[in-house]
């Protein structure tokens, strides 16, 4: 089974379970009302998630008179990779984190932080934005949105069932309340949310891996994006991301896990351990085990110049 027909089993369990969720609020009424819903936020999410992923988080669009290093890193990449130039955006968080998004190549979007840019070397970040670029090529970007948007549609539900859900109860046919009452409620409010996460991050923990490895060959060095990994993470412990904390829906986006407490590689992580990640791509280079030996021996020296400087400093 292909990773694409995987995805797209995924997505339908998202929308079935939204569906099913509509199911123990409102009865039959009710589930009809949440599939219709499910598909509008498709379509919408097809056309504005990305704009909605960037708004969310302040994100500042640059080109290459206000961004210079950075905007450079992505464009060459870009090339390298055979893709469109990307809008390129920076958001203003000290947490080092970056992430693409939208529909297709032709209207993707990458972003990195400002922690990002000023923790990592040029190397560093060029390992990061081919990461970023890879899931724009593998067109992640617009399934990773879509899952956050569903996700998220399905935590606002949640909610709303504890708070009117058990109000009413059902007419005997399942067209009026939840056919279940209370029971049916509780299954909203707990079960509908932690199934939506574990779909959430099967598809993203997928992607990672594979994301990692055409990052690599795109910028051409896996011992980049490897050192990259290693001090994001270790950065991420360190930093908070308010935005992130309040939308933890949109936390597989990244390209490490943003929300404290969250990089155990286990059924409820959103991404891959970052120590399995980081032996992948050292394997990849010819170098076993992780850590250490990349900050001994660095790279020769690269065409991606000094480490990206801008007005966020």
């Amino acid at each position: 089974m292909t990773s694409y027909l995987k995805t797209t089993i995924l997505l339908a369990g998202l929308t079935a379970l939204f569906a099913g969720m509509g199911y123990l609020l409102g009865g039959q009424g009710g589930m009809m009302i949440a599939f219709l819903v499910a598909l509008g936020m498709n379509a919408f999410a097809y056309w504005n998630s990305g704009n909605m992923v960037l708004s969310m988080y302040g994100a500042q669009e640059v080109d290459a008179h206000t961004a210079p290093e950075y905007y450079g890193i992505v464009e060459r990449l870009a090339q390298r990779a055979g893709l469109p130039m990307p809008r390129v955006y920076i958001i203003h968080s000290d947490q080092p984190n970056a992430f693409a998004t939208g529909r297709n190549p032709e209207n993707a979007a990458v972003a990195a932080t400002t922690g990002l840019l000023n923790m990592l070397s040029a190397e560093e970040v060029a390992g990061v934005m081919a990461h970023e670029l890879a899931h724009v090529k593998n067109r992640d970007t617009l399934i990773m949105t879509i899952t956050a948007t569903v996700a998220g549609a399905i935590s606002m539900l949640a909610n709303f069932g504890m708070i009117f859900g058990g109000s009413h109860s059902s007419d005997g046919e399942g067209r009026g309340g939840s056919p279940l009452g209370w029971v049916g409620v509780l299954l909203v409010a707990i079960v509908a949310p932690m199934a939506a996460m574990v779909v959430q991050m099967a598809i993203s923990r997928t992607r990672e891996y594979e994301a990692d490895r055409i990052g690599a060959e795109i910028c051409g060095r896996p011992l980049w994006l490897a050192s990259a990994l290693e001090r994001i993470h270790q950065g991420v412990a360190y930093y908070r991301d308010p935005q992130a904390e309040a939308h933890p829906a949109t936390a597989h986006l990244f390209i490490v896990n943003p929300l404290h407490g969250g990089g155990m590689d286990n059924l409820f992580s959103t991404h891959p351990n970052v120590e399995n990640r980081v032996a992948a791509l050292r394997d990849m280079a010819g170098v076993g085990g992780f850590g250490g030996g990349y900050h001994q021996a660095p790279p020769p020296a690269s065409p991606w110049g000094a480490p990206p400087r801008g007005p966020w400093n």
